[in-house]
């Protein structure tokens, strides 16, 4: 079998696993494989390192990268087909050693879920869509790597635009799926278009609303804050633990207290939840997000530093765990 082959068997594998991601991480003489499946990260296999290196150049050429540079870290696209599925593999290696480690997310190209299908409860997508009724601010939603804040923002701006006719650009990196009726920047810093340039250049396209797939750095966090100020819907994601947390993150990018307090309309923190698969419980789906929401007076509180995890009427994610296994959702182990 040569290495074109055994990339495929491994990345189909992957798919047919249900993985997210992919990680190759180097040791000694050997490369263990791991793989991210609804959240946990899970040993596969060991390749000698003599194999990796082969498997490794294979798919540093077909995303796009130096196969020749390993001083550096590098990023690449691929794209896969499947059992008809098509799939967008994003590929980032990290010098460790002599060698490299490599990650990769992968990324079903299959159509955005709908917004009604995504949460646990309800009530709380009624709060999200509420939100959008401003003309201008900022929404963050938050959480950690692959808790489903794109899918949310690519489903919310699905449900807008079903229902009202809004000028809507999204910048991203990568664009992780393709929407209708939407103009989607891909950020290429290589060619010069960072989230700075992308954003400076979608402000002249009079945007109703403004999607930043990710608030990085300082410089992303003060051009989306200055996108609010002058008239625009901003919808952004960030890593940020919850929802209290996400304030001291955007402090923290040297965003000033009055801007964030001028500007910032809401929060939502999200986290997936494994589900119960019985009768009594039908959903089509393995995992649902339940979220912090973090808006008008416990919004206000939190500028001046009160947690709503005071409030013991705030629905805070232990409440939230713990109202879903009181609902037969999910198992005790998850609260």
């Amino acid at each position: 079998m040569n290495v074109s082959q055994e990339t495929d068997e491994l990345l189909s594998n992957a798919i047919s696993s249900q993985a997210s991601d992919i990680h190759f991480c180097p040791f000694g003489d050997n490369v263990f494989i791991y793989y991210r499946i609804h959240g946990n990260r899970i040993h596969k296999q060991t390749l000698s390192l003599s194999k990796y290196e082969q498997l490794l150049s294979y798919l540093k050429f077909t995303s796009g990268m130096d196969i020749g540079e390993i001083l550096i870290p590098q990023n690449g696209v691929s794209f896969l087909k499947e059992d008809k599925e098509s799939y967008a593999l994003r590929l980032s290696t990290l010098p460790v050693q002599s060698t490299e480690s490599l990650a990769i997310r992968i990324l079903p190209q299959r159509q955005v879920p709908q917004l009604n299908e995504l949460f646990l409860y309800p009530n709380q997508l009624q709060r999200i869509k509420s939100w959008m009724n401003h003309r201008a601010g900022l929404v963050l939603f938050t959480g950690p790597t692959g808790s489903g804040k794109t899918t949310t923002l690519y489903a919310l701006l699905q449900s807008l635009l079903a229902e009202r006719s809004v000028q809507t650009i999204t910048l991203e990196d990568p664009i992780e799926n393709q929407l209708k009726d939407i103009l989607q920047v891909q950020v290429n810093e290589k060619a010069g278009i960072d989230y700075n340039a992308g954003l400076k250049a979608a402000l002249r396209h009079d945007p109703d609303i403004l999607m930043v797939g990710e608030i990085r750095d300082a410089t992303t966090a003060k051009f989306a804050i200055r996108a609010a100020q002058t008239g625009h819907l901003v919808l952004s994601s960030l890593h940020a633990k919850d929802a209290f947390g996400t304030l001291s993150r955007m402090l923290e990018m040297g965003v000033t207290k009055t801007d964030l307090q001028q500007t910032l309309v809401a929060v939502a923190s999200q986290q997936l939840l494994p589900l119960l698969q019985h009768d009594e419980v039908s959903t089509p789906h393995t995992r649902a997000a339940i979220l912090e929401l973090l808006d008008n007076n416990h919004l206000l509180n939190a500028f001046n530093g009160i947690s709503p995890y005071q409030d013991q009427s705030f629905p805070s994610f232990p409440r939230l765990r713990r109202k879903a296994y009181a609902l037969g959702y999910i198992s005790k182990q998850i609260i």
